[in-house]
């Protein structure tokens, strides 16, 4: 007997289908299950994804490695983040290279109010070293989230940082839960499951092969307010990722570095060319953000008052409510519409000046 977490994981071993076609998929048909479930030939009609395509997604093959995956990760206490699901990182949602599925181990926020992303070289220097030091003290106490990629160097030491600063933090890897790389960070990443966790895209049982770190580090990007860079190279992960995070329109700062020194071409490079702001201290970074002084929980959320609205646009509104913008896919499955009915319905809403369209076909209230 197959349930919904049986389909919406089989979703991403269908061959040939990757997370924009399966979201198609579901817009189109309305539900994971139907993807299963509808004949081939309505699965093309409806989305115009080729025959030859189609016909080689292999629908059973796709539910039999799911059903493989779930036994494992029921034993593991491994959680499943679907893009439709509420506990999938809204941020990194906004992205359009986003994964179908993500897993994660551990106790943390999948959207917490405030998240950074503190990312630098491996072969950190003690200047480096004591930056990440300063600028993770003066985050402490201001309800930030800390992410960075488990890599030695910058990376660590923030992690590292946080756990003793009581400040939650989150890995994320570039291989399945199931190991970990490098495996001299195993006893921080133990640490992590209780302040924090470990996330990532990949399926137990994936290695830790080259081409997958720069994938890690989109996720490292896009589901963070802002990405900080303490020293770098001239090329490598952290370039990469500060690069992934200007494509997501997400703030980028650099720490500058002496003229001539290896570990600060990168940083150097980035405010020069204008993708990263020079950064100085942590205080200047949460002035920078508009986030200094604050006291977790003090903020009063008002609740919208949407008018006089019909029940379909009210539970458009309801759905966006909290939303930084959702893309109208999401929106079709998430309020129940027909893509040209939910067209109708966000432009009327427009016209009211309660939604507002971002490029990209994705909505948020104003």
């Amino acid at each position: 007997m197959h349930t919904n977490l049986h389909y919406k994981l089989g979703l991403s071993f269908l061959f040939g289908i990757g997370p924009k076609k399966a979201a198609l998929l579901i817009s189109k048909l309305g539900s994971p299950e139907a993807v299963f479930s509808a004949d081939l030939k309505q699965l093309h009609q409806s989305t115009g994804i080729s025959m030859a395509v189609i016909s080689q997604i292999n629908r059973t093959r796709a539910l039999e490695i799911a059903d493989k995956q779930l036994e494992y990760i029921a034993k593991n206490d491994i959680t499943i983040h679907f893009y439709l699901d509420i506990n999938y990182p809204r941020r990194l949602k906004q992205c359009d290279d986003a994964p179908l599925i993500l897993y994660s181990k551990g106790h943390f926020d999948p959207n917490p109010s405030r998240t950074i992303a503190i990312v630098g070289t491996r072969s950190a220097t003690e200047y480096g070293r004591g930056l990440c030091e300063e600028l993770v003290k003066e985050l402490a106490g201001n309800d930030i989230q800390v992410v960075s990629g488990m890599a030695f160097g910058i990376d660590i030491c923030a992690h590292q940082l946080c756990l003793k600063l009581g400040i939650q933090t989150v890995g994320v890897l570039g291989h399945g839960l199931d190991r970990l790389y490098p495996r001299q960070h195993k006893r921080i990443a133990e640490l992590m499951l209780d302040h924090g966790g470990l996330l990532t895209e990949f399926i137990p049982g994936t290695e830790p092969d080259r081409e997958n770190f720069p994938m890690r580090n989109r996720i490292v990007a896009g589901m963070t307010d802002a990405t900080i860079v303490i020293e770098s190279k001239n090329t490598g992960g952290s370039l990469i990722t500060a690069e992934l995070a200007n494509d997501y329109h997400r703030d980028v700062f650099a720490y500058p570095g002496n003229i001539g020194q290896i570990h600060s071409e990168g940083c150097n490079t980035l405010i020069r060319t204008n993708k990263a702001h020079l950064l100085a201290n942590g205080a200047q970074f949460l002035k920078e953000m508009g986030w200094q002084n604050s006291v977790q929980g003090t903020a009063v959320v008002q609740k919208k008052c949407f008018g006089d609205l019909e029940e379909e646009e009210l539970r458009i509104c309801e759905f966006l409510d909290g939303s930084p913008g959702e893309h109208i896919d999401v929106i079709c499955v998430g309020v129940k519409q027909p893509v040209s009915r939910l067209n109708v319905l966000l432009f009327q809403l427009e016209m009211k000046g309660i939604v507002k369209e971002f490029p990209g076909k994705r909505y948020s209230l104003n």
